[in-house]
C-alpha cells in the first residue's frame, strides 16, 4: 500500500461536496483534510458529515487544518483560548492524524475576520510563535505543522521564510505543509527559481503538500506587472503539477498530498469536472512516486521529550500595537500611495517590519487581500440538520 495518500480538503460546503462526491463514492480519496474551525457550531453538523469524519479518523486518515488561530497575534485573546478548548474537544471526538495552522497573524479587529499576513522574522516573534505551537500541540496531542505563506512584501522575506519556519517548528518537532501553489506565487511574484527557493526550506519536515489554483491581479502601481494570488478559486496550473513531480523525491517524510479549492470556484458542472480531473492528475503523480520511500523509518513529528507550554501565555505589547496599526492601514487605505504615507507616519516606520523595503505592487496586493477578507469567510451555504 502507498505510504503517500491522495487527499482532498473536504469541508461542510455545498459546492465542495458536490465536486468531491464522485471521488468519494469511487473510493479514490485516501484521506481528508477538515478546516475544523470554520464551523461555528460543530454540534450542529449533519450526521452524514460527522460520519464521514469518523470513518476517515478511524483509519488514521483525517487531518485537521486551522484557519483562525492567529499564531503570531501579539496579544493573547479569549478567542484563542476558546479555539484551543474547542480543538481539545474535537481531538477527543475525531481522531486527527495531525493538526495544522497558517503562518502569520489575522488582520481585522474581529478575530474571525481578515486574512493571514506575515510578521518580522525576529527573536521576539520566534519565541511567541514557538509558545503558540506548544499550546496547539498540548491541546490536540498529535503532530502539529505550519503552512508556508503565499504572500510576501519583499524578496528578502521570501528568502528567509523557509529557515524561519524550520526554527519555529524545531521545539515541538513540528512539520511543514508545503503548499506548492503558495510556492508558485513566490516564484512568479519575485522572479526566483523554485529549486533555488526550496534550498531554504526544511524539506525533511514536509509531511503534507497542498495543491490549488489561484488568479492573477493587474498591478495599478507597476503596470503591466501581474501578481499571482492564492485565491483557491480555479484549477491547478500545470506549473504546480510540475512542482509536485520535482519536489516529491526531495521530501522523505511526506504522507499526504491534498487538493484544495474553495466552494466559490466550484459553482458549475464544468469547474467540478476540472476539479475531479485535477485530483486524478495529482493521484497519478503520487502513485508513480509512492512506495519509493517505503521501509524508511518515518519521522513521527512528536516532541521528544514532550513539551509543556508556560502557565500564562506570553504577550508582546509592541508587536500587538504595530499589528493593529498595520491591519487598520491595510483595511482602510484607499490606495497604495495612501497606505505608504500612513506607514511612514506610523510606529511601523524604521522598525523590524522594514516597511521601507516593501514592494509597492505587493503592498497594493496586501490592501486587496485585507479588504476582501475583512468581513470574514463565508462558505457556500448547505442545510444543516442537527444530530439527534
Amino acid at each position: 500500500m502507498s505510504n503517500i495518500h491522495s487527499a482532498i480538503a473536504c469541508n461542510l460546503d455545498a459546492n465542495i461536496l458536490l465536486a468531491a462526491l464522485p471521488l468519494l463514492e469511487a473510493g479514490k480519496v485516501q484521506a481528508i483534510e477538515w478546516a475544523f474551525d470554520t464551523i461555528a457550531d460543530p454540534a450542529g453538523m449533519p450526521e452524514w458529515f460527522t460520519g464521514l469524519l469518523e470513518v476517515f479518523g478511524r483509519e488514521n486518515r483525517l487531518v485537521g487544518h486551522g484557519v483562525f488561530f492567529s499564531l503570531f497575534a501579539g496579544k493573547w485573546t479569549g478567542e484563542q483560548q476558546q479555539w484551543l478548548d474547542r480543538l481539545k474537544t474535537l481531538a477527543a471526538t475525531y481522531h486527527f492524524d495531525h493538526v495544522t495552522e497558517h503562518f502569520g497573524f489575522m488582520t481585522g479587529a474581529d478575530f474571525h475576520k481578515g486574512a493571514p499576513v506575515s510578521v518580522p522574522f525576529t527573536p521576539a516573534t520566534l519565541a511567541l510563535g514557538r509558545d503558540r505551537l506548544m499550546r496547539i500541540q498540548d491541546a490536540c496531542g498529535c503532530p502539529v505543522g505550519l503552512e508556508n505563506l503565499a504572500f510576501s512584501y519583499s524578496p528578502e522575506e521570501v528568502r528567509r521564510h523557509g529557515t524561519f519556519l524550520d526554527q519555529l517548528l524545531e521545539p515541538v518537532n513540528g512539520f511543514l505543509i508545503l503548499d506548492l501553489h503558495n510556492l508558485y506565487c513566490q516564484v512568479r511574484n519575485f522572479n526566483v527559481r523554485a529549486d533555488e527557493l526550496l534550498t531554504h526550506y526544511p524539506l525533511g519536515r514536509v509531511r503534507e503538500m497542498h495543491l490549488s489554483g489561484g488568479s492573477w491581479s493587474d498591478s495599478q502601481v507597476n503596470p503591466p506587472r501581474q501578481i499571482r494570488r492564492d485565491t483557491h478559486d480555479d484549477a491547478v496550473p500545470a506549473e504546480v503539477f510540475a512542482l509536485l513531480e520535482s519536489t516529491l523525491p526531495r521530501c522523505p517524510n511526506l504522507k499526504y498530498v491534498v487538493l484544495e479549492q474553495l466552494g466559490s470556484g466550484l459553482a458549475t458542472e464544468e469547474s467540478r469536472r476540472a476539479y475531479q480531473e485535477d485530483f486524478s492528475t495529482m493521484d497519478r503523480i503520487v502513485q508513480r512516486y509512492a512506495g519509493r520511500t517505503a521501509g524508511r523509518p518515518p519521522n513521527a513529528f512528536l516532541p521528544l521529550p514532550p513539551v509543556a507550554p508556560a502557565p500564562v501565555p506570553p504577550e508582546d505589547p509592541q508587536l500587538h500595537a504595530r499589528q493593529v496599526a498595520l491591519y487598520t492601514i491595510l483595511e482602510t487605505a484607499a490606495d497604495c500611495a495612501e497606505a505608504q504615507n500612513l506607514l511612514r507616519a506610523s510606529a511601523l516606520a524604521h522598525s523590524d517590519w522594514q516597511v521601507e523595503q516593501w514592494e509597492p505592487a505587493m503592498l497594493e496586493t496586501a490592501l486587496a487581500i485585507a479588504q476582501k477578507w475583512k468581513d470574514g469567510f463565508n462558505p457556500s451555504p448547505i442545510p444543516l440538520q442537527r444530530r439527534n
